[in-house]
């Protein structure tokens, strides 16, 4: 039976058994806190039932407990030089797939359709700061059949994905987060829970989707457009922050005319709008573009 992970002693004799480098590129930082790993086991629910998607499963501390807690686990790891750790680490369990890929570039949806006959899938990550977006962002876009994703982000980052209109925290990470997914942080986690030790803290945040979404939208593509545009230089005001949007091309009028209809202050900054405002706004200029 394989030792398990999940403290300072198992994971370095594992990383002195292969010789293994931390790759800074793909921001590596391993759990080796028992508590934490039970916290996220809890977080997301997971049951005899489930199938689990793990990304950046690093030496498998984590996945050793997903594969004792759910049905079936598929890992994917972008670092080729964990795949001989993986497959030592995990070998006495014989409910998990490994997959040597970059998460951005796998069919999810045909894993889904593959191994779970297109049921909902539960998804599980200890994310890097600079992947975080992407992969909540493209899983989300993909409309791929989810239960819930339970990730440890930053703190900062988790912070952002649960904050609301007027706060510094508040942005086009909020907004796309709250309009698939009903967010709450689970656990904060210092960083002596890891390996190496990261300069700050992170957080266990579990995103709910939404069975249906918080508002209705004519454009969804046009909302986030617009999103984006009003937080790219969120000291501007709301008209011209979308006049400035570079892939958005709308004339000051339009917009200052859109904005009027939206009942708010001319002189308003995006940063104080709220979800149920932005769709409004992008029915408003959807129908001006489209009329």
């Amino acid at each position: 039976m394989q030792n398990k992970l999940g403290n300072p002693k198992e994971t370095i004799e594992i990383l002195n058994k292969y010789h293994f480098v931390f790759q800074k590129k793909y921001g590596q930082n391993f759990l080796i806190d028992t508590h934490v790993l039970d916290k996220i086991i809890k977080a997301a629910g997971i049951t005899g039932d489930d199938m689990v998607l793990e990304v950046g499963p690093g030496i498998g501390t984590l996945t050793q407990y997903l594969c004792e807690a759910a049905r079936e686990v598929i890992a994917v790891e972008i670092d080729k030089n964990l795949v001989p750790i993986l497959k030592d680490t995990l070998s006495s369990y014989d409910n998990i797939t490994i997959i040597n890929e970059d998460i951005l570039k796998v069919d999810i949806n045909r894993l889904v359709q593959e191994k779970n006959n297109n049921k909902p899938i539960k998804i599980v990550a200890n994310l890097p700061y600079y992947i975080t977006t992407p992969i909540i962002m493209g899983l989300f876009e993909a409309h791929v059949p989810v239960d819930n994703v339970t990730v440890m982000v930053q703190k900062e980052v988790a912070d952002r994905m649960q904050s609301g209109p007027g706060s510094k925290d508040y942005g086009a990470l909020s907004l796309a987060v709250q309009y698939y997914a009903e967010p709450y942080i689970a656990a904060n986690v210092p960083p002596n829970c890891f390996m190496p030790r990261p300069k700050v803290g992170s957080a266990v945040i579990r995103l709910n989707l939404h069975s249906a979404k918080p508002v209705k939208v004519k454009d969804e593509k046009l909302m986030f457009r617009l999103i984006r545009a009003s937080f790219n230089q969120r000291r501007k005001t709301l008209v011209n922050g979308l006049h400035n949007g570079q892939d958005l091309n709308l004339s000051k009028e339009t917009i200052a005319e859109a904005v009027k209809e939206l009942q708010v202050s001319p002189t308003i900054r995006g940063e104080a709008l709220t979800l149920e405002q932005f769709a409004r706004l992008s029915d408003i200029i959807y129908d001006k573009i489209h009329s």
